[in-house]
C-alpha cells in the first residue's frame, strides 16, 4: 500500500482519489438503502459496547468475539438445516420457521459467551478491585482466546456460504428498489431495539441496571444485586449480538470466519460512541449514520477500501465538537 502511494506521489497521478459528486447524486437512494442495512447491523452489535460501558465503564472489546461466535451458531444451524450456496426451495413458511431456530441458536450462543465471559474474565477483577487498566487488558485478550479457540475448533477458512432466501422488490424509490431482505433487517433491528430501550426505561430490572451504572454502591444499599444486574447486562448485549448474526449472514452469505468479527466490532464500538456511549438510543442512531456515511464516502471517492476511513473521519470530528457523543446521555441519567 505505501508503495502505491509513493509510485502515485513520484509520478503525480492523483487518479486514486476519485471525488465524483455526480456518482453520489446518482446513487444516492441505493447507498443509503444498503448503509441503513449495515447500520442496522452496527446498531445492535453496539448495544452490548454501551451497556456494558453504562453499568461498568468497561469497553468489552471482546463483544466483537461474542458477534461471530452468533453468527457461528447460525451457521451451523442452517447448513444442518440443508440450507447452502443457493437458496432452499422451500415455502415461505418453512423459511421463517428455520431462520427464527436459526436466530434463536445465534442468540443462544452470543448470550452464553457473554454470560461466560463475565463470570470467567471480569468478575475474579471485580472481586479483587482489579484497576481499570487490567480490564481493558484482559478484554483484549480474552478476544484474541475466544478468536483462536474457533480457529483451533473450525479451522482458518471462512464458514461454507448459506443463502436463506432470494430478496424480492418490494418497492420503488426514486428508481432505486427496495428489498424484502433490506426492509426485514432494518425493520426487525429497530424493533430489537426499541424493545430493548423500553426494557432500559420501563421495567424493573432496567430500573436496577440504570441503577447501579448510575451508582453501584447505593444501588447495593438499596437492595438491589448488582452481579446479578451486571450478568443481565451481559447477556441482553449478547442476545441483540446473536440477532446481528443472523442480520449479517443474510447479507454476507460467506462471512463467517474467526477473526471476522473485529472489523464489525471496532465500527459498532465506534456508532455506540459516535451515537453516546452508555445510550442505547445513541447506538441505533451512531449505527444508522455510520453505515450510511460510509456508503456515502466510498461512492464520492470511488472506492470501497475508502468506508472505514470517511466513517470514521466523521467520527473524530464529530467529537471534536461533542466529545459526549451526539446524544450523549449516560445510561445512569436515563429518564424513567
Amino acid at each position: 500500500m505505501l508503495e502505491t502511494l509513493a509510485m502515485h506521489a513520484a509520478v503525480g497521478d492523483n487518479s486514486w482519489i476519485n471525488f465524483d459528486v455526480n456518482a453520489l447524486i446518482q446513487n444516492f437512494w441505493s447507498a443509503t438503502f444498503d448503509g441503513l442495512t449495515f447500520g442496522a447491523i452496527y446498531g445492535l452489535i453496539a448495544v452490548g459496547y454501551t451497556l456494558v460501558y453504562g453499568v461498568l465503564n468497561l469497553i468489552n472489546f471482546a463483544h466483537s468475539e461474542v458477534f461471530i461466535v452468533g453468527a457461528y451458531g447460525v451457521v451451523i444451524t442452517l447448513t444442518s438445516l440443508g440450507f447452502g450456496p443457493s437458496a432452499p426451495n422451500l415455502s415461505p413458511a418453512a423459511i421463517i420457521g428455520d431462520l427464527v431456530l436459526a436466530g434463536l441458536v445465534g442468540m443462544v450462543a452470543a448470550a452464553a459467551t457473554a454470560w461466560v465471559l463475565e463470570r470467567v474474565a471480569y468478575r475474579p477483577l471485580r472481586k479483587r478491585n482489579a484497576p481499570r487498566l487490567v480490564f481493558l487488558i484482559t478484554a483484549i485478550g480474552a478476544s484474541f482466546t475466544i478468536q483462536y479457540l474457533i480457529f483451533l475448533i473450525r479451522g482458518a477458512n471462512a464458514e461454507p456460504a448459506v443463502t436463506m432466501f432470494i430478496p424480492t422488490p418490494i418497492f420503488d424509490v426514486f428508481g432505486t428498489i427496495v428489498n424484502s431482505q433490506q426492509l426485514i433487517i432494518v425493520i426487525a433491528s429497530v424493533i430489537l431495539m426499541v424493545g430493548t430501550d423500553l426494557f432500559i426505561r420501563r421495567t424493573r430490572t432496567g430500573r436496577g441496571i440504570r441503577a447501579v451504572a448510575q451508582d453501584a454502591d447505593t444501588a447495593t444499599l438499596m437492595g438491589v444485586n448488582k452481579e446479578r444486574i451486571i450478568q443481565i447486562t451481559f447477556i441482553t448485549g449478547g442476545i441483540l449480538a446473536g440477532a446481528a448474526a443472523l442480520f449479517y449472514v443474510m447479507l454476507v452469505p460467506s462471512g463467517v470466519i474467526y477473526n471476522g468479527g473485529f472489523v464489525l466490532g471496532v465500527k459498532a464500538f465506534a456508532a455506540a460512541v459516535l451515537g453516546g456511549i452508555g445510550n442505547v438510543r445513541g447506538a441505533l442512531l451512531g449505527g444508522l449514520l455510520l453505515g450510511v456515511i460510509g456508503n456515502y464516502g466510498q461512492i464520492l471517492l470511488g472506492d470501497s477500501q475508502w468506508t472505514d476511513v470517511v466513517a470514521f473521519v466523521v467520527l473524530v470530528l464529530v467529537l471534536l465538537v461533542k466529545p459526549t457523543g451526539i446524544l450523549g446521555t449516560s445510561l445512569g441519567r436515563s429518564r424513567a
